[in-house]
């Protein structure tokens, strides 16, 4: 899962709705071939796909990518195990995700009040 130290290094997640993959590749440090690739192997990652083929990410995707980058960057995974790895968590997964945006959304609401009291 994401760890606070890998939350920290990544920008974060704007309150928008879709993300492309230019943003998504920004947010996650990740190439976007990479993330094309990804969605190959990661069932779980479904971006959706609109005119032109072009492909928009939603916050779900983004948490999802920083979690696929986790484990194979910074835990050493390989994409099998990485892969399994998640669909071992899926029961787990919406929990854990739900958990993750309540966070980030409180980070950002925090720093929304910060402002307002200057």
């Amino acid at each position: 899962m994401l760890e606070a130290s890998n939350n920290n290094e990544l920008p974060a997640i704007p309150g928008k709705r879709y993300f492309t993959i230019g943003e998504v590749s920004d947010l996650c440090a990740v190439k976007p071939h990479v993330l094309r690739y990804w969605e190959q192997e990661f069932p779980q990652l479904k971006p959706i796909k609109r005119r032109g083929n072009r492909r928009y990410y939603q916050r779900q995707d983004v948490i999802l990518i920083r979690q696929i980058r986790g484990l194979l960057y910074e835990h050493g995974f390989t994409i099998g195990g990485a892969r399994q790895r998640l669909s071992g968590e899926d029961a787990r997964a919406d929990n854990n995700l739900s958990q993750q945006i309540i966070r980030q959304l409180r980070t950002e609401l925090e720093e929304v009040l910060n402002i307002l009291r200057r």
